[in-house]
């Protein structure tokens, strides 16, 4: 396993903010790795200093000579009027039949190929990037919050195409659902330090949980037994008959030395609006046709939401989710039919463009106190832009310079002020981290009003959807399912779309598919020889789990940073001699069956 990237005591400060402090972090060419940490802890900055855009204050970078980097782009580097077949020749200088191929497991072909790519929405123009990222043959790829703004369907397409990857990944992201999915490893970044941990993303935010509380529980006893230390020095010192003892217990007290607990930063505290919970229906659509004068995007829309129910709007980017909800909520007129809301529903709105369009001019605590319901005191506000981490001098703050993660947390904070029963929410999860997004999850689910929302996050669509609309082919229907048979039903399309790919790749000429490996003939073993190898990678099983669970308690109980490091590299070891050896069992038990 070759390292292709690796920082060494890496330091770098933004003013007085520190993001790297003397961080080591090795990247290796296999492994694909889930970077997460709080917004503005410093994941882009890291990211850009690999490739080259920003410079360390100390410390080094060092590069593998066979590095092929590969980034997703977030500008548009498309010419005008070039459609995506000719935009990924021109980048990747392979040919047509090549560039189609790839293509294909994007599900770019027909209009979406060859047709003009500035047509394209966002979604299906990141397709086209991620098609042109794979013809450049990368053998890492970093990928900055890649699932922001992509539709259900093209964020499981990009899972499938990281499980099939044969290089490795970095990928920065707050949607747990899609880091579980496509890695085994986790980064974390936490006040200037990175943590590697030799499993999944929850795996790792379990561990940093327990580790906090080891850490935590320590510092206890240390605290205790250095108060007792005290208060014997203080008794004896004064005693000559004691005085020598007391000075070795001084000594003793000297070398206690409490642990700096990790991940010990400000948490978001989210309360929903409290509100008077109501019956009977909230919603109704009648016969509803939505869209512009130019364009209709649905139609015969017949819907009915009860009060407290929590509704996932769901469906592929430019099939009209957000017209959908313009419609709902009147700022887009309908073509036909009513939108009818229930007596005494009132609505609050969150959109995507509402952090963007704030009043730039005014104060964290001025907007706040415009937005907050009539008789909400002084110290309530506060409180509320205290538990979105709004503290102290940062309610003075000036809206123009907030970063977009606290722009969105302002604008949740002001809903929550409000007394509304109707929360309209478009994308709520964008632009938070993975704490603030289990934040929202516990006060929406504790909320006793309605909420319509939309979200890419599978993991905040799960934990908060109580039924799921959706929006399809000029359609808006109530999906007769939970959101996780949804979730099937769409992977269920997709793999039949791949395998139909499968179909048409065997039909291509042999000359124009390059063999990717040689895979020897399997020789013929009786089925005691297979049995006898089973036993002994059995044995191997049970050694290399019992040795990880050994070394998974040392990391934990370890203080000592270069001792952690050791451990944390021999433990990704073994993890990958395990999952190896249970590989091969897999396939010695196949085999088995095949010999039988």
């Amino acid at each position: 396993m070759a390292s292709l990237l690796q920082i060494v005591k890496a330091s770098k400060h933004y003013g007085e903010q520190t993001l790297l402090d003397e961080a080591d972090a090795t990247i290796p060419d296999n492994l694909k790795i889930g970077f997460v940490g709080r917004n503005g802890a410093g994941k882009s900055t890291l990211l850009r200093i690999f490739l080259g855009e920003e410079e360390l204050d100390s410390g080094e970078v060092i590069r593998h000579p066979n590095l092929r980097l590969g980034y997703l782009r977030q500008h548009d580097p498309f010419l005008p009027d070039e459609s995506a077949l000719d935009y990924l020749m021109r980048d990747s200088g392979q040919p047509d039949w090549k560039c189609g191929e790839v293509a294909g497991e994007f599900e770019l072909k027909g209009a979406y190929l060859d047709g003009p790519i500035q047509k394209l929405s966002g979604g299906w123009q990141t397709r086209v990037k991620l098609a042109a990222l794979l013809l450049h043959e990368p053998n890492l790829l970093l990928l900055d919050e890649p699932t922001n703004f992509l539709d259900l369907r093209t964020q499981i397409l990009l899972e499938h195409f990281l499980k099939h990857y044969d290089g490795g990944c970095l990928i920065v992201s707050h949607d747990r659902t899609f880091l579980g999915a496509t890695c085994d490893h986790t980064l974390g970044l936490s006040r200037g330090k990175l943590t590697s941990f030799p499993g999944k993303v929850d795996a790792y935010l379990e561990f940093m949980r327990e580790r906090r509380q080891h850490d935590e529980r320590s510092n206890e006893a240390i605290l205790a037994k250095r108060r007792h230390l005290e208060d014997f020095i203080a008794r004896n010192k004064a005693r000559a008959a004691t005085a020598k003892l007391a000075q070795s217990k001084s000594k003793a007290l000297e070398k206690l030395e409490t642990i700096d607990v990790l991940g010990d930063e400000p948490a978001v505290r989210i309360r929903a609006p409290q509100i008077e919970p109501r019956k009977g229906i909230a919603l109704r659509c009648k016969e509803l046709a939505i869209g512009y004068p130019e364009r209709q995007i649905a139609s015969d829309i017949r819907l009915e939401l009860d009060h407290g129910t929590r509704a996932a709007i769901v469906g592929d980017n430019g099939q009209g989710k957000t017209t959908f909800l313009r419609t709902i909520v009147d700022s887009l007129k309908p073509i036909a039919g009513e939108v009818r809301w229930g007596h005494g529903c009132q609505l609050g709105v969150y959109a995507q463009h509402v952090y963007t369009s704030l009043p730039e001019s005014k104060t964290v605590i001025d907007y706040l106190r415009g937005q907050a319901a009539f008789g909400k005191k002084e110290q309530e506000i506060l409180d509320v832009a205290g538990s979105f981490l709004f503290k102290g001098t940062h309610v003075q703050k000036k809206i123009s310079v907030l970063s977009g993660g606290e722009r969105a947390r302002l604008c949740l904070a002001a809903l929550m002020l409000s007394r509304h029963n109707v929360l309209i929410l478009d994308e709520p999860g964008n632009h938070l981290d993975v704490d603030t997004v289990d934040a929202l999850v516990d006060a929406l689910r504790s909320y006793e009003g309605t909420v319509i929302f939309t979200s890419h996050d599978r993991h905040f669509t799960g934990q908060v959807a109580t039924c799921v609309i959706e929006v399809r082919d000029g359609r808006v229907v109530n999906y007769s399912g939970k959101y996780e048979a949804y979730l099937e039903k769409v992977n269920e399309e997709i793999e039949a779309g791949e395998r139909e790919l499968a179909t048409v790749r065997k039909k291509l000429p042999a000359e124009v598919l390059k063999p990717t490996h040689v895979v020897a003939r399997a020789v013929k073993r009786s089925e005691k020889d297979i049995r006898k190898e089973q036993k002994a990678v059995e044995r191997s099983i049970a050694q290399l789990d019992e040795r990880k669970k050994a070394l998974t308690t040392k990391y934990m109980d370890e203080s000592d940073s270069q001792e952690s490091l050791r451990l944390q590299a021999e433990l990704e070891s073994v993890t990958n001699e395990l999952s190896a050896a249970e590989e091969k069992w897999a396939e010695l038990y196949e085999e088995l069956e095949g010999a039988e």
